[in-house]
């Protein structure tokens, strides 16, 4: 069964900016600037490009060509090669969903955060209102109260979710992706051009990047990018796939990758430069040595830039507001993208309405959200985080590779991504997709999960464990309950 219920783009432009909406994210806005830092600084673009060119760009053109040859869901196409392979399709897309229900939550925070940036309601102290009104902490004991700032975010983010993916294709997702997303780099580029004029920027820039060539023969920073590479552009969790198999005929699917590709790579570094000049800002103002103010994640954003926006006064209101609603809208387009393979699939096999899909999937992705707005959902949505990205999705793209590969078989998919296209794809690229990436993502894996029962604690493998079987026990519902008309 193809997609009757999805549609099709009505144009190239629609297309690409859903599919630059769905990379570009929060990982481009506070994990890469992290990463690149704390990988060797300038050295760390060595194996980033090399990663690009070994992964990316690959793996995106394979995702491109399946979804545009056979127009059809991720789990439909996984039925078709063999019908034992369909549980795997919905694993992957319950993943992806997965991904999407505590995603949901981080754009709950920074609505709360969005509204108090009008007056720095944020206080004196970020950190406590962290804490207190959004994230809450570590705390086992805390868990069983609700935070309500975040649940009343929680509502507005799912309901805006829901008006825009029950809606057909275009007048949906590819109409609101041709307007966040340009709104987007505009105000990124103001906020870096800004930050570009503070006392400060330079030493920002200069500790972001001085190279550590010695790491460089470290196996860790090869693996940091390679990791963010998979995490910045989300391959493997058929986005992609599912969006290539919404173009019309004639789509030049080798110069589309290229294009998200190198729209996603540059707006992480351009944004890098923002957010260091801005770290330096705040050192020379504070005295406080940059290194100490440089986090990873909800500190980053939620904490250490509140504390940032405090010292700039009248511009830091500004500044804030842009700032987190450019975090919105980059986590509107990305959500929407994680949501798609599931809503895809579902449409597909059981032949209902893309609008009844979607009111589905928003209520139970909603009641699933809930959980992680407890007293401790700082804490959940990093253990759900590392688990999904490091364990299940990382394992999923190595047997992609096999399935599609070995299984299937690739040299047909050549002619159809070099269609139409500048640039063309051959051995090397069969090689790369065959043999390469299968154990380049193996190791990537491999170590993910050394650290995942290294440092685990009870709750974390506990959440797995329940993550683990509830994934699988679903996957074997949706595949068993009906076949393919």
């Amino acid at each position: 069964m193809s997609n009757n219920n999805t549609g099709e783009w009505n144009s190239s432009l629609a297309f690409l900016m859903s599919m630059i909406g769905a990379a570009v994210g929060l990982g481009n806005i506070w994990r890469f600037s992290y990463v690149l830092y704390s990988n060797g600084g300038g050295s760390f673009f060595i194996p980033y490009f090399v990663a690009i060119g070994l992964l990316g760009i690959p793996f995106l053109i394979l995702e491109y060509g399946l979804g545009f040859k056979f127009k059809m869901s991720f789990s439909n196409l996984l039925h078709k090669i063999k019908p034992k392979f369909e549980i795997i399709g919905w694993i992957l897309c319950l993943l992806a969903f997965g991904v999407v229900t505590y995603y949901m939550v981080i754009l709950a925070w920074d609505v709360v955060y969005l509204g108090a940036s009008l007056f720095l309601g944020w206080g004196s102290d970020p950190s406590s209102f962290f804490v207190n009104y959004v994230g809450g902490d570590s705390n086992i004991s805390s868990w069983g109260h609700l935070i309500i700032p975040t649940v009343i975010g929680l509502i507005i983010v799912w309901v805006m979710i829901w008006l825009i993916s029950h809606r057909d294709l275009n007048s949906g997702i590819g109409k609101v992706s041709k307007i966040l997303i340009p709104a987007l780099f505009v105000i990124m580029g103001c906020i870096v051009i800004f930050s570009l004029t503070l006392p400060g920027h330079n030493l920002g820039i200069k500790t972001l990047l001085t190279p550590d060539w010695s790491l460089l023969f470290n196996v860790n920073i090869w693996l940091a990018a390679f990791s963010q590479i998979i995490f910045s552009l989300s391959l493997g969790m058929a986005i992609a796939l599912t969006y290539a198999s919404y173009l019309p005929k004639n789509a030049k699917l080798i110069n589309n990758v290229l294009i998200v590709v190198s729209s996603n790579s540059g707006f992480e570094i351009f944004t890098a430069f923002g957010v260091f000049s801005i770290l330096g800002f705040m050192s020379v103002t504070s005295g406080v040595p940059i290194e100490s103010l440089i986090q990873q994640g909800t500190g980053l954003v939620f904490i250490v830039f509140p504390t940032i926006f405090n010292v700039m006064g009248v511009s830091g209101r500004i500044l804030g507001l842009l700032f987190f609603l450019a975090i919105l809208f980059a986590g509107i387009t990305s959500a929407l993208g994680f949501l798609e393979p599931l809503l895809s699939s579902v449409c597909d096999k059981f032949n209902v309405s893309r609008k009844k899909s979607a009111s589905i999937l928003c209520g139970v992705g909603f009641v699933i959200s809930m959980f992680f707005t407890c007293g401790i959902s700082s804490y959940l949505v990093e253990i759900v985080d590392g688990f999904l990205n490091q364990f299940g999705i990382l394992f999923l793209i190595a047997l992609q590779c096999i399935i599609f590969g070995w299984i299937l078989g690739i040299d047909d998919l050549i002619e159809v991504v070099n269609n139409n296209s500048v640039l063309h794809v051959g051995k090397l690229w069969k090689t790369i997709i065959k043999y390469i990436l299968p154990c380049v993502i193996f190791i990537v894996w491999t170590f993910g999960i050394i650290e995942l029962f290294k440092n685990g604690g009870f709750l974390e493998l506990t959440v797995d464990i329940l993550i683990t079987l509830s994934v699988l026990i679903a996957s074997v519902i949706l595949t068993k309950v009906d076949d393919y008309k």
